[in-house]
């Protein structure tokens, strides 16, 4: 029997209630994995998340690593059929209505129409649900694939435990590919699949000089300061104006976009209005739509995300201070190594002030997706049934640690079918997903479980 739309979209319908009810449930855990107050909250959605499994009519189980659990379902159609594995997150950014300008409480369900409020609720959640939504969709119309689902509960701090933990479970986790849905199209009227995720270096640098504040009148000029040796430092890092790095080799091994990528660039609806607006941005480093494109998902960076030290109270206190610190991270493209990217920042500090102490920070390794083959046919076939536009083939700014693991553990392909916007604000106070996407998700979910069928 094959999947028609009309039925689907009927199916999508009549559980809309059902798929609400369970969101509401999901997003009002605040599992927040960067608080580790939240710990009884993680443990709480491991077990809602299992039994929602089981209440769909498949096996669940809780599967502990030496960090936050992993949840693991299975709803097998037996020996022959292809296995595909479902990857999302159920852990969630911190939010506070206090600190943030939240309209609503981010950790309580608002719907208004047809759109559904609250953290979570696009990043990671929503899409999970829809997915287990499409699952059941399938298996409804008889679709003979092993289809599991595998849901994480620490993506947003790196997945620290992730790779121990599937190498833990390997055995059970086993399958035949992996299609993860926790990306972002480049705007509604396209829908788009990374082709690419870029990968993270983290460092922070650190420089103590004396024990304490001293004041500036009586030591100036004679006193070294910390702030000042170490923003000096990072400006012969990198330019600040163009995002240039000017460390040697940094850019060595970049992989530049090919003609083919450039293309689904050009098409994938990108629009400069549109990214401000999303972004909250009041001037940007280019007005070039495709060399934006270029900078946010093919081209390595640095960035600069805090400088500690000093004196930061209302007025001036004229001391020169003892100590400060910068904290910096490098995403990367593929073929680039983060080892290799962390020796040249330390040859380069070294050598510029040895007084500076390097700490590193968090790494994952950037990651290419296939773009051809059955199964990148089978995404793109599923995305054009459900949304009517077949899909273009960009590459994600973000990283997400856990598909490097997976490839390198199950030994098998990792593709992506995301359903978030840049509206819905991910990681950005007033989060938010909508029925459109997923119930255009739900069809494309079982549209793909099916073409794996008849592969």
């Amino acid at each position: 029997m094959k999947l028609d739309k009309k039925s689907l979209a009927a199916f999508a319908e009549h559980q809309r209630d059902a798929f609400e009810a369970k969101l509401k449930e999901f997003v009002e855990i605040p599992t927040v994995s960067s608080e580790p107050e939240r710990q009884p909250d993680i443990r709480r959605m491991a077990e809602l998340a299992a039994q929602t499994v089981r209440d769909f009519g498949g096996e669940a189980a809780i599967l502990e690593t030496p960090g936050n659990p992993l949840v693991h379902g299975r709803f097998d159609a037996g020996a022959g059929a292809p296995t595909v594995t479902v990857y999302n997150h159920l852990d969630v950014q911190p939010a506070s209505r206090e600190s943030e300008p939240w309209n609503t409480d981010p950790f309580t369900f608002i719907q208004q129409g047809d759109r559904y409020l609250g953290r979570g609720t696009t990043d990671d959640k929503g899409p999970a649900l829809t997915a287990l939504w499409g699952i059941r969709a399938a298996r409804e119309a008889g679709v003979r694939t092993n289809m599991h689902v595998l849901w994480e509960l620490e993506e947003e701090i790196g997945s620290p435990n992730f790779d121990a933990g599937i190498k833990q479970h390997a055995k059970k986790l086993a399958t035949g590919s992996v299609l993860v849905s926790d990306t972002i199209w480049v705007s509604r009227q396209r829908p788009a699949c990374p082709a690419g995720l870029r990968g993270l270096q983290g460092f922070e640098l650190t420089l103590e000089t004396a024990e304490t504040d001293q004041h500036s009148g009586t030591t100036g000029g004679a006193a070294r300061n910390p702030i000042g040796e170490l923003m000096k430092l990072v400006s012969e890092m990198y330019d600040a104006t163009t995002g240039k790095v000017k460390i040697k080799g940094f850019y060595d091994d970049v992989e530049p976009p090919s003609r083919r990528e450039l293309e689904d660039f050009r098409t994938s609806g990108f629009s400069m209005r549109a990214f401000k607006k999303d972004h909250g941005f009041k001037s940007v480093r280019s007005e070039d739509p495709l060399d934006v494109m270029k900078r946010i998902w093919a081209m390595p960076t640095m960035e600069i995300h805090g400088v500690v030290g000093g004196y930061t109270g209302p007025g001036i206190k004229t001391v020169v201070p003892p100590r400060a610190a910068v904290k910096v991270s490098c995403r990367l493209v593929p073929n680039q190594d983060p080892k290799k990217i962390m020796k040249l920042v330390r040859d380069f500090v070294k050598e510029r002030n040895r007084d500076v102490k390097i700490e590193s920070e968090a790494a994952m390794q950037p990651y290419k997706a296939p773009t051809t083959g059955p199964l990148a046919d089978a995404v793109r076939h599923a995305m054009k049934f459900a949304f009517g536009r077949e899909p273009v083939f960009v590459r994600e700014g973000g990283s997400i640690g856990a598909v490097v693991s997976m490839e390198k553990v199950f030994r098998c392909p990792v593709l992506f079918l995301g359903l978030s916007l840049p509206e819905h604000g991910y990681h950005a106070p007033n989060e938010n997903y909508d029925w459109q996407q997923a119930c255009g998700g739900m069809i494309a979910f079982a549209k793909y479980l099916e073409e794996l069928a008849t592969l």
